[in-house]
């Protein structure tokens, strides 16, 4: 699935706290799930700066808000808030299936300590918070970083 989405909630947060960061890139997030036997996972995709604060959620897959609260990390962030992630869901990505998402990110959010996480829970499964974790460089960017659960591998890339 290709999606292109400018990041409301990260560009807003960002506009806010770190003035100046106009220039934004393009990148692409590319998620292989496992073939885990089970119902679609719902993941979570977010930001966190320097310190461990969060600063906005990238995407939600999983349409059903009730089900949000298995994204662990993700809910203790944003108290579930739903307005976190308004316009910037999609359906849940099957076992053995992949996410791939284009979105516009700012380029000072590279090199800066920013580190992207996802959360994956899937229906009568074990949730898996901070699934995957990755800081967000220019050097990492097309390294694929395996999974603790769900996730075989995620990249990002420009």
């Amino acid at each position: 699935m290709q999606i292109k989405s400018l990041l409301s909630a990260l560009a807003l947060t960002t506009a806010m706290t770190l003035p100046g960061y106009a220039m934004a890139r393009q990148v692409t997030l590319t998620t292989h799930l496992n073939n885990y036997g089970g119902n679609g996972a719902y993941l979570a995709i977010y930001v966190t700066d320097s310190s461990g604060a969060y600063a906005g959620s990238l995407w939600m897959a999983g349409g059903r808000a009730q089900y949000y609260r298995h994204l662990g990390d993700w809910m203790r962030y944003t108290g579930g808030n739903t307005g976190e992630v308004a316009g910037i869901t999609g359906a849940s990505v099957g076992s053995g299936g992949s996410l791939k998402l284009s979105v516009d990110l700012a380029d000072k959010l590279f090199d800066a300590g920013y580190t992207l996480h996802i959360d994956a829970a899937a229906e009568n499964m074990r949730e898996s918070p901070n699934e995957v974790h990755v800081p967000l460089t220019t050097k990492g960017a097309g390294k694929a970083i395996n999974g603790r659960r769900y996730i075989s591998d995620f990249t990002y890339s420009f």
